[in-house]
């Protein structure tokens, strides 16, 4: 059982790194532990090397959206909930893409075969409920949405950030034909 004070602590260095990565990927680890406010210790026993942090950051990321699913086909329509978790989805994916300096190209294919899996599950489970209600064709499919996301989060950020319009116009060739 870890003690609630070690949980906090690896929050809080999952959280000040993740930030830090995201700004600039040359924080050391030495300045991830004093912005945490843990003792370089604290943060190596936690995470042995740089690239076990960022792998433990983009988890963690991952875990999130993957959880998000069924909250979000609770409280709205599925295309609703498609759009929001796409939303999310780039943003990660753009987070992942800043930290991808900081990964070796082994452990970046790792993470990637790791977590394929699930986000297709995921998208499976909301297109799932859009063919169920109607609303997303049927023969959407999972990987297909997947790799037409990945432009989205190349997009450009700032006043040319066009990954909204991209979005709408994925998700509007995902409406099932009216009758």
């Amino acid at each position: 059982m870890v003690r609630s004070d070690a949980r906090e602590n690896r929050a809080r260095i999952l959280q000040v790194a993740r930030e830090a990565f995201t700004e600039g990927g040359d924080v050391s680890m030495n300045r991830i532990a004093q912005l945490a406010g843990v003792g370089p210790g604290t943060l190596y026993r936690n995470f042995p090397t740089r690239e076990a942090l960022v792998l433990a950051i983009y988890q963690h990321e991952v875990d999130r959206l993957l959880e998000s699913v069924e909250e979000l086909l609770a409280k709205q329509p599925p295309v609703e909930a498609l759009r929001e978790w796409t939303v999310d989805l780039v943003a990660a994916m753009r987070k992942k893409h800043g930290l991808g300096d900081a990964l070796s190209p082994g452990a970046h294919q790792a993470i990637t075969e790791q977590t394929y899996g699930p986000v297709i599950a995921a998208i499976t489970r909301l297109l799932d409920a859009g063919k169920a209600d109607g609303t997303i064709r049927a023969d959407a499919d999972p990987r297909d949405f997947l790799q037409l996301t990945g432009a989205l989060w190349r997009a450009a950020l700032g006043p040319e950030d066009r990954s909204a319009s991209m979005l709408a116009l994925i998700l509007d060739g995902l409406s099932a034909p009216r009758r």
